[in-house]
């Protein structure tokens, strides 16, 4: 039987909320209601030939509560004049939830549109479109007003998260809603209060002008000449943050940047030089470090699809860098070593010389294995030592 259902028309109504039209509409005073449903009755031969199905089909639409159903009349041959279900109306707001069961989730969004309307109105959009979301966060909601309060009257406030001074409201609280804080945020502050350049969880104090974490650098001076500490040697293991590596120029002319911490601590002593632990993806700690402009820059990362977008990556910043130990050759030496990347990246890579860009092309279409991978750690130091030995021979 295709008839609509008490079930279906709750259901109908059931879809509304589901998609926040419900609460939207009260969010912005709109003029809803009354709403009509889709009703889908019998045909005048399913009249004729099904009375009896008929009548209890109407019976149960007839005992729904919370529904206005317009009746129309038909004659049968049998049993005379009768009327059937023709139209289903829900006249109100609260006929609606009440029919779907969501009175107490109503009230609870009527008293956080109520709050928000007296303590940052600017926010009844978002609670229009997002209402649900709202819904969520009811536990919090007043606390999260409380930071979009304090921000609007200390913008850009140039402090740690750590001092915001709100009660209940502590660094991890604002950290464990970042999200949503900044749609917030986006809302209540004015445009000049918010750097639309920075996006995303990880720049959210950069974006609202608090105080972010120093960038930190971890590098190995591989020339004991060089060292920055005495007594001199070559396992000074030295961490600064990117402003004071920036002012380093330490005097090396070759500067090696490997992505494997044991590569990082097991790196030779080569001759006026030095060795930075990588960051993956993300070279913004080195940008201001203008110096390495002018040294011989290495990269050293693993012969996959991801090791040439990083290398491709880093020349952004600086466009004379040189690849170490992510050719061929070394490729096809250890392919006892080879193994198999989780995820390869095919995106085109413009800043690769032309050997990279070959070996590149192989990996991501998988013409010498599927997946194909060899790990920086996994090549022996022997051929690492080789190829720094034919580094120092060149210079």
């Amino acid at each position: 039987m295709s008839w609509t259902t008490p079930a279906d028309l709750r259901a109908q109504v059931n879809r509304l909320w589901e998609r926040g039209e419900l609460l939207a509409n009260v969010a912005v005073d709109a003029a809803s209601f009354p709403k009509r449903l889709v009703l889908k009755g019998p045909t005048s031969a399913e009249i004729a030939e099904r009375f009896e199905d008929i009548r209890q089909w109407s019976s149960a639409l007839r005992a729904m509560p919370h529904c206005r159903l317009q009746m129309r009349e038909f004659r049968h041959r049998v049993f005379g004049a009768n009327a059937l279900p023709n139209e289903a109306w829900i006249d109100s707001f609260e006929e609606a939830v009440a029919l779907i069961g969501k009175q107490r989730d109503a009230a609870r969004f009527r008293s956080l549109l109520n709050v928000t309307r007296m303590r940052e109105p600017r926010l009844v959009p978002w609670l229009a479109k997002r209402p649900l979301r709202a819904l969520e966060l009811a536990e919090v909601w007043e606390r999260l007003l409380d930071v979009c309060v304090w921000l609007e009257r200390h913008p850009r406030p140039g402090v740690y998260l750590r001092q915001i001074d709100i009660v209940d409201v502590h660094t991890k609280f604002i950290e464990g809603h970042r999200g949503v804080l900044a749609e917030l945020l986006d809302y209540v502050l004015p445009i000049e209060a918010v750097d639309a350049a920075c996006s995303g969880l990880s720049q959210f104090s950069l974006r609202y002008g608090f105080r972010d974490k120093p960038l930190r650098i971890r590098f190995r001076m591989l020339d004991a000449k060089k060292a920055l500490f005495q007594p001199a040697t070559t396992e000074q293991d030295v961490t600064l943050d990117a402003a004071s590596f920036a002012q380093l120029d330490p005097g090396v002319s070759r500067v090696f940047i490997t992505e494997n911490e044991i590569n990082f601590l097991a790196f030779p002593p080569v001759d006026d030089s030095m060795v930075v632990f990588g960051a993956g993806y993300g070279f913004d700690m080195l940008a201001d470090a203008t110096w390495l402009a002018n040294r011989r820059v290495l990269y050293w990362g693993d012969i996959d699809t991801h090791g040439f977008a990083i290398l491709d990556q880093l020349r952004c910043l600086f466009g004379h860098v040189e690849s170490f130990l992510m050719d061929r050759e070394t490729l096809l030496t250890f392919t006892s070593q080879w193994d198999r990347e989780d995820k390869q990246t095919t995106r085109d890579l413009p800043r690769l010389s032309q050997d990279e860009q070959a070996l590149y092309d192989d990996l991501r279409d998988n013409r010498l294995r599927k997946n194909l991978r060899l790990e920086q750690e996994k090549i022996g130091f022997g051929w690492v030592e080789a190829a720094l030995g034919k580094l120092r021979r060149e210079t």
